[in-house]
């Protein structure tokens, strides 16, 4: 099974520090403010994901109606009021008309909170929905996706972007349906009630949709868009930082990652400042005209109740009809702020959805069986950016059971072979056949689960080391995780731990040794049982001893195995069957340990340099011991 988390070799790039990967954050965050999309579509879309919640959508409609009709009573039992029961001053009139409205706002407020009760249920289960279909997504993408994008961005439309559309759902939806329905209720008894007080009162409402729509809604969309784009590249950075505090720690690079984060914190600030003011401007405006309304509303009626074309309880319905036909619009105002967040939100997320998948179809899949191991490499070549190829035409031939080894300075494109075999990136020309298939007409996931990966950096997660090593393969019995720890030289520093097997691991793994963490890597895939095994300078940062106990680890786990190594440690390949040597992406040499010794080419010149520089450490380091050995007496 191939270990997540590996790395694309990119020889001929380099990062920058604390810029992300593949596409700095820092440089979105100072560019130009991104654009709203398909407003239309979008919506839409988080539309389809909604409507699967059809009878709590129909059961708060309902709601919504009933509610509305309530709503609407109260104002016009206050005409009732005056004009019937207090005017004439009619005590019983006035007691039962009061108990009538008592009940009317009670039912109202108990239908409000049953309508967010259970809209707010169906939002979280469509937001449930989206979140799994989201993550699904990213399961399926291919690595060279992860290379290009901030891991703190992706993480940020999880989080983030999905809450903000939570929000709108469970909180948003019902206001503005329930609204709409107000806002026609409400027109519709005032017209009823009186003509040409309700076309007072409604002439403001023009004035405002043309302020919100044609003046706002387009700066204010693309402004909350800019705001989710600077929050998902700040997280980012700081997902960045937090990981490699290590790095940062021993270059005493603290200052520059709060330099770099004070920029991109600031640039984040200038965005949400300025989607806030757009979305400020909203409830003052409306406010502004619906106080105008009233005021004009209360003179003509004041002037009509003088004529006598009007009562006073009519009046005083219908200022309480003007309030509540701008408490809808009010309310859309204040939460145009959310809607657009959630909208530009969306637009992320569906942009990550749309994302092609790594695992599409071969045209003639070829049914994957156990396989042998025989690897042909025909003529493949590979670049990561077409500007600057890694691999250029490399033939090779790995022969069931036989040991691979792959050598050359860095950048050579040694671990790029293991990317191409694994799948995780096509090759650009050439093929690649095992057992004498295109690995490009398998099932990626069942070559996959044929393959065995052992990396430099281990990733191990958190969980207990029972569960990392079970990770190898999920239905193996405790028996069989024991057994594969045993083979794995990994079972001694097991018993030695608090719980044993049971011991819960930190993130990733960093209560262990590296060592350690490596032992449990080969038990995972001794686990796994692959037919063909990638060892990726498996032992290259560890100490002698523990190299000696990997090594033999390694060698359990590769007999009967076609196995690929890639080592710097040249003393430890001398026994493999045959050993490439790549120097800018070419196979420039290939053979046994002794035959490209007697060559006395590039292989002898990097395995002679190499020893030289042990024969120089170990010099070094008699020469320490001595200086420590003369000097003892005297710091004791």
């Amino acid at each position: 099974m191939a270990e997540p988390g590996a790395r694309a070799e990119q020889s001929t790039r380099e990062m920058p520090p604390l810029m992300g990967r593949g596409g700095p954050p820092m440089a979105r965050l100072m560019g130009k403010p991104e654009p709203a999309k398909d407003v239309r579509g979008t919506l839409l879309r988080l539309w389809g994901y909604l409507r699967r919640q059809r009878l709590a959508l129909i059961v708060t409609a309902a709601i919504v109606v009933v509610n509305t009709g309530l709503a609407v009573t109260g104002p016009y039992l206050l005409g009732v009021a005056i004009d019937d029961a207090l005017t004439p001053g009619d005590l019983a009139k006035l007691a039962q008309v009061g108990l009538l409205m008592l009940g009317v706002y009670a039912l109202n407020a108990f239908f409000t909170w049953l309508q967010a009760y259970i809209m707010a249920g169906a939002a979280q289960r469509t937001v449930r929905d989206l979140r799994a279909d989201l993550f699904d997504r990213l399961q399926d993408l291919p690595l060279r996706y992860f290379d290009g994008n901030p891991h703190g961005d992706l993480m940020s439309r999880l989080t983030n972007d999905i809450e903000a559309i939570n929000t709108v759902l469970s909180e948003s939806v019902t206001q503005l349906i329930s609204g709409a329905l107000s806002l026609f209720a409400i027109a519709a008894i005032m017209l009823w009630l009186n003509p040409l007080l309700a076309l007072v009162t409604l002439l403001t409402t023009p004035v405002m949709i043309t302020l919100l729509t044609r003046l706002l809604m387009r700066r204010t969309r693309t402004a909350f868009r800019a705001q989710q784009s600077t929050l998902g590249a700040l997280n980012g950075l700081i997902e960045e930082t937090i990981s490699g505090q290590r790095v940062v720690k021993a270059y005493g690079r603290e200052t520059a990652v709060i330099a770099h984060f004070d920029t991109a914190n600031q640039s984040f600030r200038r965005a949400a400042t300025q989607a806030q003011i757009f979305a400020g401007f909203m409830g003052p405006i409306t406010n502004f005209v619906n106080n105008t309304g009233l005021a004009i509303l209360g003179g003509v009626g004041g002037w009509m109740v003088i004529q006598g074309m009007a009562t006073v309880g009519t009046i005083a319905s219908f200022i309480n009809y003007s309030r509540q036909f701008g408490r809808p619009l009010n309310e859309i105002a204040n939460l145009f702020n959310t809607i657009q967040g959630a909208v530009a939100g969306a637009e992320r997320v569906f942009e990550l959805i749309d994302e092609t998948p790594e695992h599409v179809a071969a045209a003639a899949p070829v049914a994957t069986k156990t396989l042998a191991g025989d690897v042909i490499f025909d003529d493949v070549s590979f670049a990561y950016t077409p500007d600057a190829p890694v691999l250029k035409h490399v033939s090779l031939h790995a022969s069931p059971g036989q040991t691979v080894a792959l050598v050359g300075p860095t950048g050579a494109g040694k671990t790029t072979i293991v990317n191409l075999l694994t799948r995780f990136y096509d090759v650009d020309s050439g093929r690649i056949l095992v057992d004498g298939a295109d690995i490009r007409t398998l099932d990626r996931y069942a070559l996959r689960r044929q393959l065995g990966i052992v990396l430099q950096d281990t990733y191990l997660f958190t969980g207990t080391v029972l569960e990392n090593i079970r990770y190898g393969r999920l239905d193996a019995s405790d028996e069989e995780v024991h057994a594969a720890a045993r083979l794995a030289n990994a079972e001694q520093f097991i018993h030695r731990l608090p719980h044993g097997y049971a011991t819960l691991l930190s993130e990733r793994a960093n209560n262990l040794s590296q060592g350690q963490r490596q032992l449990l890597a080969i038990a995972r895939a001794i686990l796994a049982d692959p037919r063909i095994l990638i060892l990726d300078e498996a032992t290259s940062s560890v100490d002698t001893r523990t190299e000696q106990q990997i090594q033999e680890a390694m060698l359990r786990l590769m007999a009967g195995r076609t196995s690929f190594v890639i080592a710097h440690r040249l003393s430890t390949i001398r026994s493999a069957d045959q050993i490439l040597v790549l120097n800018h992406g070419e196979i420039v040499e290939r053979g046994t340990h002794a035959s490209l010794l007697a060559e006395r080419g590039f292989y002898h010149e990097l395995y002679t340099s190499q020893f030289r520089g042990q024969l120089a450490s170990d010099a070094a380091g008699y020469g320490r011991s001595t200086l420590i050995s003369s000097n003892e007496p005297v710091s004791r």
